[in-house]
């Protein structure tokens, strides 16, 4: 796993929702190859039980009360320096067949544990002036992606966020930015619908004739969450080999 060194991360406090598999997973090896304190959200107990160096706590994010109690928890060892709201899920679905409890659903999945995860984090970072807070987008709302209209709605939604939070957190020395994947692939992707024909596609619209995977968006979060990125703030990043 060879990368550029960032040594201010070095025994950094980082946590990563969302990390017992796919982008989440490749960061959390990332992040602890820097020498970070690494601890990661989940529900896929099996899946964490394979990341070792990590420590990993079982939590429903869509639980907000669950979440703030997690986030308490690890703060108890001291304040988080850097805080990926990561946890998402891209579920196709046509517009005819959602209903209100499945629409609030998807944005509790993909937009509403962003912004009480960073709620959640806010004042330990006040208090040591200092913190950095990465938000996960999707080109696909840039895209105009049919199929799934409530992933595209919420991660839209996530740009406007990453600004005023960037705004009202600046001011304490945190800075918000967003990165916004295009067709990376992971286990996930590959199972459910990168077929041979959806391949072809991607490869034909990207810029860059490249195998988009993890590894990429990762590398990205480590330039953000250190010092290096000290005068980035309220940005989208586009890791996406040029598809938008």
């Amino acid at each position: 796993m060879k990368t550029v060194r960032y040594n201010s991360l070095e025994n950094r406090s980082v946590l990563i929702t969302g990390g017992a598999s796919g982008i989440g997973a490749e960061m959390v090896l990332r992040f602890l190859a820097q020498g970070a304190r690494v601890s990661f959200i989940d529900i896929d107990d099996g899946a964490a039980a394979s990341i070792i160096g990590a420590s990993y706590y079982h939590c429903d994010i869509t639980d907000i009360t669950a979440l703030r109690a997690t986030i308490a928890a690890i703060e108890a060892d001291g304040p988080i320096d850097v805080l990926i709201n990561n946890a998402a899920r891209d579920d196709r679905h046509e517009m005819e067949t959602v209903e209100p409890e499945s629409w609030r659903r998807t944005l509790a999945l993909n937009l509403d544990h962003q912004f009480f995860a960073t709620q959640a984090v806010r004042a330990g970072m006040i208090a040591q002036g200092r913190g950095a807070i990465i938000m996960m987008g999707s080109v696909s709302w840039m895209r105009s992606r049919p199929g799934m209209v409530g992933y595209t709605t919420a991660k839209a939604a996530i740009n406007g966020l990453t600004r005023t939070l960037a705004r009202e957190l600046g001011p304490h020395g945190i800075r918000v930015n967003c990165i916004l994947p295009g067709a990376a692939r992971t286990p996930r992707q590959t199972a459910l619908w990168r077929t041979p024909a959806v391949e072809a596609d991607i490869q034909a619209a990207q810029a860059l004739k490249i195998d988009l995977d993890a590894s990429h968006i990762a590398r990205m979060a480590l330039f953000l969450a250190s010092d290096e990125a000290a005068g980035c703030t309220g940005a989208n990043f586009i890791v996406d080999a040029g598809i938008s």
